[in-house]
């Protein structure tokens, strides 16, 4: 996500833990000048036998795509390895997963017009090259050891040390693919709020959201295999956080914690120092350096977006448990989350009906989730109750928020098309799973129909109304 730029020198050395706290009080904006971030990622694969992309053609489409107004290449080591624009940029992960990141838009008119700015980019070049996105959750046919590292230097040191902590850290990286909201906060209890419920959310999400069934051409057992995978990652560095139980969590709860996580490296000209040889976290990096190297606010930044939670702060608050979607569906997630989260009543609500009875059930819940969807058990209900519930939740707060266009409609048009998925009961993963059978290109055609990024992206025919906002929204 292209964030504001924090209004302390970067490189200046820190000298106390109260510099560290100061980094996420800044993040504190007032109601009126909240916004919303979407950072949508896809798997890219061959169109003609849906294995993954090598780098070397990802690079070409970014080459092509960099030929285009409005775009700069991002190098590390003589390779493309991003494209920085005046509102997003595109980057890619440790697998060649594509991703668009936005700016926070001030709403989701804005948001939207992005993604089909992008989208329509994407697919005239990609056509070209012989590549197909997909909106999965999972890259489907390839086995891990085939696919290619993307470049970066930091994938050098990620990839091994992946392989220390967890037995499905190299697969998040290179065989995973999910969608993420970024959002802001009023105040410090705001943001704890926000957090808590966020992690609340996180069974829904993974139910609602699932997409991701499918792995190395073979059904998984699991709906969102995709949250199994980040779950078997890294434990210091993955999951959910206890202390947002506490009513008086606060920012130094949330210090306290990133202080303890082993750090993956830091950056001092323009090259990567290695710090995962020992367990050295940042607290020991704070208080005795490394070598010559003194800790930064760059360092602290750094470090906070090497912790992959359900939900984080760097310092917007970032929700991750949605697997990749069809683009049809991609501004659904954020629809959903902006609904509830910016609008007080519906805030409070939610938690009411999410709070979780223990940290345990929490943990439970989001395992039943991945496996059996909207039909989770939930309380002496399902998950496709709860859905039912937080949609309502989501298109009250949406329609209070007063972002009205022509015609009476608002924002809640966003979240059209949820309610068929919710009252049918059935994920998109299992709407895959029934068709998954025949040849190669017969499960390759149906993942295009299920989700593939082609030609220019098709709205219902009420978000074109929306999309002319884009020129005067964000």
């Amino acid at each position: 996500m292209t964030t504001p730029t924090l209004r302390t020198e970067q490189d200046t050395p820190l000298t106390s833990e109260e510099q560290l706290l100061a980094f996420f009080q800044r993040g504190i904006r007032p109601a009126e000048q909240w916004g919303i971030g979407a950072e949508i990622e896809q798997v890219v694969v061959d169109a003609k036998t849906g294995e993954a992309a090598d780098y070397p053609r990802i690079e070409a489409l970014l080459k092509a795509l960099a030929t285009n107004p409005g775009w700069e290449p991002q190098l590390e080591n003589g390779h493309v390895i991003g494209l920085l624009g005046q509102r997003s940029s595109i980057t890619l992960e440790p697998g060649g997963q594509i991703e668009l990141s936005g700016h926070l838009c001030t709403n989701l008119a804005c948001n939207y017009g992005e993604f089909v700015h992008y989208s329509a980019e994407m697919t005239r070049e990609a056509d070209k090259l012989g590549l197909l996105f997909l909106g999965l959750g999972t890259q489907p046919f390839t086995p891990l050891d085939e696919i290619n590292w993307v470049p970066k230097d930091r994938y050098q040191i990620m990839g091994p040390y992946m392989t220390r902590t967890g037995s499905h850290g190299q697969r998040m990286m290179k065989q995973s693919a999910g969608l993420q909201v970024n959002l802001d906060y009023s105040n410090e209890a705001d943001c704890m709020q926000k957090l808590r419920l966020a992690q609340a959310l996180a069974p829904l999400l993974y139910a609602l959201f699932a997409n991701s069934p499918i792995l190395e051409g073979e059904p998984t057992g699991l709906l969102s295999t995709r949250g199994q995978i980040w779950a078997n990652t890294d434990p210091d560095r993955t999951g959910l956080f206890p202390f947002l139980f506490a009513p008086e969590a606060s920012f130094r709860d949330y210090m306290e914690h990133a202080l303890d996580v082993p750090m993956y490296f830091v950056v001092r000209d323009e090259k990567l120092i290695d710090l995962t040889t020992n367990r050295f976290t940042f607290r020991q990096f704070l208080k005795q350096g490394f070598g010559p190297h003194q800790a930064t606010e760059a360092d602290w930044n750094l470090h906070l977006s090497t912790l992959f939670t359900e939900v984080r702060l760097r310092p917007q608050i970032e929700i991750r448990s949605a697997d990749s979607l069809p683009p049809h569906m991609a501004l659904m997630v954020a629809g959903l989350i902006k609904g509830i989260f910016y609008d007080q009543q519906s805030l409070a609500a939610a938690w009411e009906l999410c709070r979780p009875a223990s940290f345990d059930e929490l943990q439970e819940s989001c395992r039943a989730a991945w496996t059996d969807g909207l039909q989770a058990s939930w309380r002496s209900q399902t998950l496709q109750d709860l859905a039912l519930a937080c949609l309502e939740l989501s298109r009250a707060g949406l329609e209070r928020q007063s972002c009205q266009w022509a015609r009476g409609l608002n924002e809640a048009i966003f979240l059209d098309g949820l309610e068929k998925i919710i009252l049918s009961g059935q994920t998109l993963a299992e709407q895959l799973l029934q068709q998954w059978h025949g040849s190669r290109q017969e499960k390759l055609a149906l993942l295009t129909r299920h989700c593939a990024q082609t030609g220019s992206l098709a709205p219902p025919d009420t978000i074109p109304c929306a999309y002319a906002q884009f020129n005067s929204a964000g």
